[in-house]
């Protein structure tokens, strides 16, 4: 067996730093580009310790906030009934009108769609259709736990 000597050359192990930053470089562009910055959606009312003493500040009054609208379909007599927030709407022109009335006082409400199980798919469909077209931008529907 040869013994290597010690004026052969060794090899130096260069590593080739420019592609690792490229690398770098492209994950930090991705990052940035598919993180969202979004405000938080609520802010929680505090009050504050004060000095005593001092005269405390009064809260702000907030407005209460609207609730979601519930749409409710029941199948009786060979007919599809509507109920909107617990008002009775026999027809879909009446339900047209007051999806109108509550969505120029605010569109993001969320539409909540309670269908019974014997209403016929056309039906929701129709009104799910009439609330994307009336303009509200959240439509839901609801789901019993088994």
């Amino acid at each position: 067996m040869r013994v290597p000597h010690a004026h052969r050359e060794r090899r130096q192990l260069d590593v080739a730093m420019t592609p690792m930053i490229d690398v770098v470089f492209q994950l930090l562009i991705f990052f940035l580009c598919t993180a969202s910055f979004q405000v938080p959606e609520e802010l929680l009312p505090t009050q504050l310790a004060t000095p005593t003493g001092s005269r405390a500040a009064q809260p702000e009054e907030l407005e209460p906030e609207l609730e979601r609208i519930v749409v409710q379909a029941t199948r009786a007599e060979g007919r599809t009934r509507w109920t909107v927030n617990q008002r009775p709407c026999d027809t879909l022109v009446e339900l047209n009108e007051v999806l109108r009335v509550v969505v120029q006082i605010d569109s993001s409400l969320p539409v909540i769609l309670d269908v019974a199980a014997e209403v016929p798919l056309g039906d929701m469909i129709e009104v799910y259709d009439l609330a994307r077209l009336v303009g509200f931008e959240r439509i839901q529907f609801a789901a019993t736990p088994k």
